[in-house]
């Protein structure tokens, strides 16, 4: 008999799992778009956004998700025909550079594969190669949410701060922005994007894009920006409709109002405490459970990985297996592997990733790894002893 009923556990790295608060804030009628009121929640969301991403600068809000807002960064930055440097880690990276490149743009890619973060150095040799420096911009995932490897943002700007290349630093925060620290200002990125569906807690369905003046002028000297993704209007409307465009998204800020409420009274500096020592519980049974099987943490150095999400692998078809029994058995939701380019598992069937991100707490996590040792038991699955004794030790430490 299952023990799956119940309220799920969606440990999935986006969408994730939604505070009642949220829900209750969108559980509403649909209100008149034309009322004061609304006008001054949004203008008043504005600022709070501006908080978690630790910028002085603008962002313009898109009713779209993350590839939404990697499509709206590039419209407004980068023109057909002009060159664009993208160093990868996983297949989010990919993601960014084929949408450049199917907008006009000539992509440059600094594969890293899928375990290690990017290489100042790699960049650094490429910008130097730029002689005539036709590249527009570096195209920097700060967490690929395929893969988890976290990349070091701050040390990307200190290469084009010192070899002088005048590319904009533009940083996807899709899976990072309100779980791992990110500083927009001081780390010096001038376009971040992000989604509302992971750190933000929201359904997916809006999409932000944050610049600095830096980026406003580029903006300013592009020949043409669709007027549906120029983030000018959006970024400083002259009326209300033009912050989406259009009909806003009512129900969407509601749930978004009512987050950023929560990130607010906790403090980002906590939010980002909470989730480094959730992610080191998962990465402590992680390592517990590599002592003896196959099961294996994609990113080796920790250093390195996410606090937001996990990958890992146990071969095929093993990942399957035990995603299917937490899932049926015990109601704990894992993700799928994305774009594994493993020979040996053409599916990705061996790999899955823990989603801990957001609306996450210890008791939370540590059911996490309690199902997962179940999971691995009932299956046959070998692998080492103490998981949930070592998670234990680092949420009580």
């Amino acid at each position: 008999m299952p023990l799956s009923n119940g309220r799920p556990h969606m440990a999935l790295p986006g969408p994730s799992m939604m505070p009642d608060r949220v829900l209750q804030a969108m559980h509403r009628p649909a209100p008149d778009i034309y009322s004061p009121e609304l006008h001054q929640m949004v203008a008043g969301i504005v600022p709070d956004l501006a908080y978690v991403a630790q910028t002085d600068g603008q962002v313009a809000m898109y009713i779209c998700n993350g590839h939404g807002a990697w499509e709206a960064a590039l419209s407004n930055t980068v023109a057909p025909g002009e060159a664009v440097l993208a160093p990868t880690t996983g297949a989010f990276g990919h993601g960014w550079a084929e949408m450049a490149q199917g907008l006009g743009a000539e992509v440059e890619i600094i594969d890293h594969g899928r375990t290690a973060p990017i290489d100042p150095e790699r960049v650094r040799a490429a910008l130097l190669a730029d002689k005539g420096q036709r590249i527009k911009a570096v195209l920097a995932v700060h967490v690929d949410t395929s893969s988890s490897v976290r990349s070091d943002i701050a040390a990307l700007r200190a290469v084009l701060d010192e070899t002088g290349h005048p590319a904009l630093l533009m940083v996807d925060c899709i899976a990072s922005l309100g779980c791992d620290e990110f500083r927009m200002d001081a780390w010096g990125a001038d376009v971040m994007v992000t989604g509302s569906q992971k750190g933000l807690m929201v359904p997916p369905g809006l999409g932000f894009v944050f610049f600095n003046a830096r980026a406003a002028e580029v903006r300013r000297a592009m020949p043409r920006v669709s007027r549906y993704w120029d983030w000018g209007p959006r970024a400083d409307p002259a009326m209300f409709y033009q912050y989406f465009g259009g009909t806003a998204p009512t129900h969407h800020l509601y749930g978004l109002r009512a987050a950023l409420d929560m990130i607010r009274e906790e403090g980002i500096e906590a939010v980002w405490a909470r989730h480094a020592r959730l992610a080191q519980a998962i990465w402590a049974a992680g390592e517990a459970w590599a002592a003896d099987g196959p099961f294996r943490l994609n990113v080796p150095d920790r250093a390195h990985r996410s606090h937001a999400v996990t990958a890992a692998q146990l071969g095929a078809p093993l990942g399957d297996r035990l995603r299917e029994w937490c899932r049926e058995e015990a109601g704990l939701v894992l993700g799928v592997g994305l774009r594994v380019g493993d020979p040996d598992d053409p599916t990705g069937s061996g790999y899955f990733r823990f989603g801990h991100m957001g609306h996450v707490n210890a008791h939370g996590i540590l059911g996490l790894i309690g199902t997962v040792e179940a999971g691995l038991t009932a299956l046959d699955i070998p692998h080492g002893a103490g998981a949930v004794e070592a998670a234990v030790k680092v949420v009580t430490e």
